[in-house]
């Protein structure tokens, strides 16, 4: 077998190769381990004024950080909350930990973002406005509480048309930036758009902190009781009093220590993933069989995940052809619609999210991945298509 038929190539391999030992053995030295720690405060920091949010809590993920949006936004049983039908399934799980029912919406074909088209079609519609302002389903009578824009795999969402027919209709933006850290939408940063933002540190992310997530928000008052809640509502710093149901929600100092050496990298992080991207397009660009998903008009992507799109008849050639030659992909979300959880929750005319799963796979998208990886996969792609 020859060297090539041998390398191996993961998805995404997380790039540790700043200052993050130092500042985990300051974490050490110092006994500062726990959730409590100068690193946390800069981590939070460093995250608001990169983004653009005047105020940032760190979280223990990306789940319980949009779970706590919810919560601080106070998401009820009696609400329902809109969410992409083709996305990772924590934002729908977020919303049922609340009590609250989601309905699902499609996918944009281009961008596998929210179809913001058919949104506004459905609120204008199938909902109607009560006297004190909410927008209500006419076929639950529940009112629509939030919805939750994800910007799937760093493609931004075309936030500013959603937050019109929203900011009209009285329903809250919670985005889900959690794949999208340095993306930008008309020259403003995804994460600086909605009410609340969150995001996630996971190890497959532009940067991480092992695990770890943020929210980020522009109300202080609502800043503060995200921090309260995450914090196990605790009322007072000595007595053991807390006035609310709270949660053990917090990031650790050792894991921030991380964060903050990351975050000092990230816009090389995002030149490299974009740079990649393009070769990835340019190597392919002879090739008809395959397209790669991309960014929009007055968008910058990230490209935190490259995803390849193909006829329905070659995609699982394809994925095997390419983990047979050591290179690591990754199958799209299954439409959450058709999960047995969900399957009977309302949904839009969902057809694009269907489409994408039986046609889209993700390709490795490390920071270190160099120029000849992405030759080998390329080719890899080029010689199924040759076949």
């Amino acid at each position: 077998m020859s060297e090539d038929i041998e390398k191996k190539i993961p998805l995404s391999s997380p790039e540790i190769s700043g200052n993050e030992w130092s500042y985990i053995k300051e974490c050490l030295d110092t006994g500062w381990v726990s959730s409590a720690g100068e690193y946390v405060s800069r981590f939070e920091k460093m995250m608001a004024e990169y983004v653009g949010g005047a105020y940032a809590v760190s979280t223990v993920n990306g789940t319980s950080a949009l779970h706590i949006s919810l919560v601080a936004l106070g998401v009820s049983p009696q609400d329902e909350v809109i969410v992409p039908a083709l996305t990772f399934i924590a934002p729908v799980n977020a919303v049922r930990y609340c009590g609250a029912s989601p309905v699902f919406m499609d996918c944009d074909p281009e961008t596998l973002c929210i179809d913001i088209s058919k949104f506004t079609e459905f609120i204008e519609r199938e909902c109607f406005q009560r006297s004190d302002g909410f927008t209500c389903n006419r076929t639950t009578k529940k009112r629509i509480k939030a919805v939750i824009p994800v910007h799937v795999f760093g493609h931004p969402a075309r936030m500013d048309e959603l937050i019109k027919i929203c900011s009209q209709r009285n329903i809250d933006i919670i985005e889900d930036a959690t794949e999208s850290l340095g993306s930008e939408l008309n020259g403003k940063k995804t994460g600086s758009f909605g009410l609340m933002a969150c995001f996630s540190f996971n190890g497959n992310k532009i940067i991480t902190t092992g695990g770890g997530g943020m929210v980020l928000t522009g109300d202080r008052d609502r800043a503060a009781r995200i921090k309260h809640l995450t914090t196990q509502a605790k009322s007072d710093s000595f007595e053991y009093d807390h006035d609310d149901i709270g949660y053990n929600y917090r990031l650790t100092n050792v894991q921030a220590a991380i964060g903050v050496a990351q975050m000092e990298r990230i816009d090389e992080f995002v030149l490299v993933k974009r740079r990649n991207a393009l070769l990835y397009k340019n190597m392919l660009s002879g090739l008809q069989e395959v397209d790669l998903v991309w960014e929009s008009q007055g968008a910058r992507s990230n490209f935190w995940f490259y995803t390849l799109k193909a006829a329905k008849e070659h995609k699982a050639g394809l994925m095997e052809t390419l983990l047979a030659r050591g290179i690591q992909v990754r199958p799209l979300w299954k439409p959450l619609t058709t999960l047995r959880m969900y399957q009977n929750y309302q949904n839009y005319f969902i057809e694009q999210a269907n489409e994408a799963y039986e046609t889209c796979f993700n390709l490795p998208c490390s920071v270190s991945l160099s120029e000849q990886d992405i030759a080998f996969v390329t080719n890899a792609v080029k010689d199924y298509f040759k076949r």
